[in-house]
This record gives structure tokens, sequence and C-alpha cells, in this order.
């Protein structure tokens, strides 16, 4: 089957140029249309989804930025190249704060125009998934979603509803997978912006080096690498909502920088003096104890102030297990739905055992057990056979340890370090949630809402040795 072509408009009132541009693109294989006026090029919008439009910014009768935001509208998905015979870091900024991917300044060689098609069908690409994504986005995060009956639970739901029509600032805590993202979502949906984006950044996951970027963009140039101007994630979510996670891992001077975007609303990108005002609710949320992190002076007073002004506790799995039938059978549900095959429900017997387990992973673990479980049964009720080994295993332990330790009123309680103290049951939830994913890396340390890199040094210290799956059980 021969492979679709890439479909790009170029518009230029220069015929020469719109011409040899056609022709560039053409020989690397696109299907490339020339135009030469607006009104053409909205002709042929009118009639075609192109994947990309390349297009001066100096037209007659109309601005490229006003032809921008007339394709955004006609075609969202449809990812757009400006073109300009001068550069200013201003214009730039408009351009990609319309919706433009590139800025390119004439005259542009053969490897620029080669880079820039990638990144567009890559953000074509992206956009084409953020129409299905927020329509996902409307049913996903919608409350009726966020299962509990727990009375912590329908306090948090509470919330949502009393916080939803304000831009307030929301922090969440909770341990990892508990479903804070699920939250900030259902806040964003619930709320005025839900037509606008809801964008999301974890900053534990990304390097120190470049979460400045990440957030606020940059200007091409502004270090080794930035090849092209890029829209950071407080540019991408004005008007919506930006959910940032791990707030707890940015360093002092990012949070320094944080601080002073929520007071003010502006912000600089990275190597630019062009200061940038957006409209964005941001929600917040931390895995570790933000107080206790202001007494060592790991994390910025004034910044915890500033972010504590509506606070959510969204409480483990363990700590509401009344909701855990509830939640493995809307987890099974969903699975009937992506598998196409109707699953009737839980034996009493892999019930109990999915009760008794104690989730390190949380909701996410539950998650992930059960859809393990649906595409190894074969049947359409899942037995105590379909569950990992490490919950049919008595050893499992019921309970985990207390989260202040031992007691030391405890004749048998030995002194020790509180890193000795946490070692082992650290070295547990570790290999309880390799097990419960098959000892894939990569997806335990999803799970355990730590990056690869640290889950490989934790296990190298607590002696699990990545080649020997014998220590799950």
């Amino acid at each position: 089957m021969a492979k679709t072509k890439t479909s790009i408009l170029i518009i230029d009132d220069d015929k020469i140029v719109a011409d040899s541009l056609a022709a560039f693109f053409e020989a690397e294989g696109c299907d490339a249309v020339a135009v030469y006026t607006p009104t053409e090029a909205l002709s042929q919008l009118s009639n075609k989804d192109y994947q990309v439009v390349l297009t001066d910014l100096n037209l007659p009768t109309m601005t490229g930025i006003e032809l921008l935001r007339q394709i955004k509208q006609l075609h969202p998905s449809t990812a757009v190249i400006m073109l300009t015979g001068y550069a200013a870091v201003e214009t730039a900024v408009e351009a990609l704060r319309t919706g433009a991917v590139d800025f390119l300044t004439k005259p542009v060689v053969d490897d620029e125009l080669r880079l820039a098609l990638t990144r567009a069908l890559r953000q074509h690409e992206i956009l084409k998934e953020n129409t299905t994504l927020r329509s996902q986005i409307a049913t996903t995060h919608n409350l009726d979603n966020i299962v509990g009956s727990d009375p912590r639970m329908r306090s948090i739901f509470e919330t949502i509803n009393a916080v939803a029509a304000s831009r307030t600032t929301v922090l969440m805590t909770g341990e990892s997978g508990v479903g804070k993202s699920l939250i900030a979502g259902a806040i964003h949906q619930a709320s005025p912006r839900a037509d606008a984006p809801y964008v999301e950044l974890a900053c534990g996951s990304i390097p120190e080096t470049l979460l400045e970027s990440e957030l606020f963009g940059h200007v091409k140039g502004s270090f080794t690498g930035a090849h092209a101007d890029k829209q950071g994630k407080f540019l991408a979510a004005d008007g919506g909502t930006l959910f940032i996670d791990e707030i707890n891992s940015a360093s002092p001077a990012m949070q320094l920088k944080l601080l002073r975007v929520l007071q003010e609303r502006k912000f600089e990108p990275v190597g630019s003096n062009e200061t940038i005002e957006v409209d964005v609710r941001v929600v917040l949320a931390t895995n570790q104890p933000l107080e206790a992190l202001v007494e060592s002076g790991a994390f910025r007073q004034d910044l915890y102030y500033r972010i504590n002004v509506v606070k959510i506790e969204v409480p483990p799995l363990r700590d509401r297990t009344a909701d855990l039938p509830s939640l493995a059978t809307h987890f099974l549900d969903q699975q009937s739905e992506e598998l196409a095959r109707h699953f009737v429900g839980f034996t009493d017997e892999a019930m109990n055992l999915l009760r008794r387990y104690q989730y390190p992973g949380n909701v996410r673990e539950l998650s992930n057990i059960v859809e393990r479980a649906a595409v190894l049964s074969k049947g359409l009720t899942i037995t105590a056979d379909d569950l990992p080994p490490h919950l049919l295993d008595p050893s499992t332990p019921e309970t985990l340890p207390h989260p202040h330790g031992a007691d030391p009123t405890d004749d048998s309680w030995t002194p020790m370090t509180l890193t000795e103290a946490l070692r082992n049951p650290e070295r547990q939830i570790i290999l309880a949630a390799l097990a419960a994913n098959d000892w894939n890396r990569t997806a335990t340390a999803e799970v355990l809402d730590i990056n690869r890199t640290t889950l490989y040094k934790k296990m190298k210290s607590l002696g699990i040795d990545p080649d020997d799956q014998a220590q799950a059980g």
C-alpha cells in the first residue's frame, strides 16, 4: 500500500518564492500547492484539509497572523509555519501564541525547511490527537467518573464544585497514584474554562535544565539545541488550566520563577526580554508534605503560602477500602469496552484477594492489576488465577508498616536510623510494584510515579537484581 503524501499549502504574494517552495516540497515527496493571496488560500482550505500550511507574514488584504487565526478556526489540526523577510521577537511570540508551530526568516535554507516540516507534521499529529483527547477529557475527567463513596472522597467532590468557577489556585497532596491528575482534570472540566486547553506537566520527569523551557518556552538560539522558538506550557494553557504535578521536586530557582508568574500572570520565555501575560488557572500537586520541605528550607515559604489557597488531601487507596469493589468494577467495565468483551465481574475469592492487598501504587496500581487480569483471563469472570502472583502469595503483608515507623514502646523494637527503618518497606513496595507489572521497569516507574533512572538506582541500593524475578515471591 502506497504511503500517503504529506499535503502542504504554500502562500506567498511573491509568485517566484511560492512556486520555488512548492517545487522544493514536491521534490521532498510532498503534495504541495502554491497560492498567492489569502483569498486563494482560504478557498483551498475550504475544499481540503491540509496537514501543513506555510504562509508569508506580509500578505495583501490580510496579514499572516489574521490568516493564521482563520486557518485555526477552519482546521484546528493544521500545523502552520510562518515565513517573514525580517525577524522580530514580538511578532514571533504573537505568531506562536496564535497557534503557529514555527517561525522562519527569509532566506531559508533547505535543512531549515526540512526540519520545520518535520516539526509541523509532529504538531499536526498532536493536534489531531488533541481533538480526540478533548472529548476523552470531557468524559474521563467528569466528576461522575471519579469513583468513591468514602466520606473523604465526597468532601473532595464538594470542594471541586466549590472552586471550579473561580481562578483560585488549588494544591493537592497525596501519595503517587491516588488520582491527583484525574481530580485536576475534573476541576477544569467543571469550570467555565472547560472548552479551553487543559495542560499537564510533571516536574519530576523533566531535567532541571529543561524545566524552565517546558514551562515558559524559549526563543531560537537561547541555548544549545534551541533550533526554533518553542511555546511553553503556560502559554499553551492560556485561557484554560495548567496542572503542575510533583511541585515538590522544583528547584529553589524554579520556585521563585513560579511564584512570580502565579502572582503577576507574567513571564519571559528563556532567552527573551518579551513579557507575556497569560490567564491560566493553576492546579498543583505534591507527593511529599510541603510543610516539612518548607521547614527544612527545601521549599520556599512564600510560594507555599501562595499555592496553599485551597488544599485537597487525596487519601491512599488502603485508607478507603470501602471504595475498592466499586473501583475494581469500574476498571473492569473500562476493559470490557477496550477489549470488546462483556466481563461479568469478579469471583468472591478474587475480590477478597483484591481487598486484602495494600496497593503501594494506589488506584493506578489497582487499574493495572485489573487490566492485566482482563487481558489474561480466559473467561468472562475474573478469578484468583487471573490476578498477579504476588496477590496470591500468603506472605504478602495484609497491612503496610505504619507510616511513622515502629512503635518505640514495643519491646521488640530496635533503635535504628530513619533510612534503616524505611529500607525494608521501600524494598517490599518496589518488589510488589515490579511483580504487579511483570517486572517491566518502565511501567513500574510509572506506577510508583518516579522516573526510570530513579527506580534503577533504588533497585541497586536495595539489592534488587533486575534479572532475578524470583525475588517477587
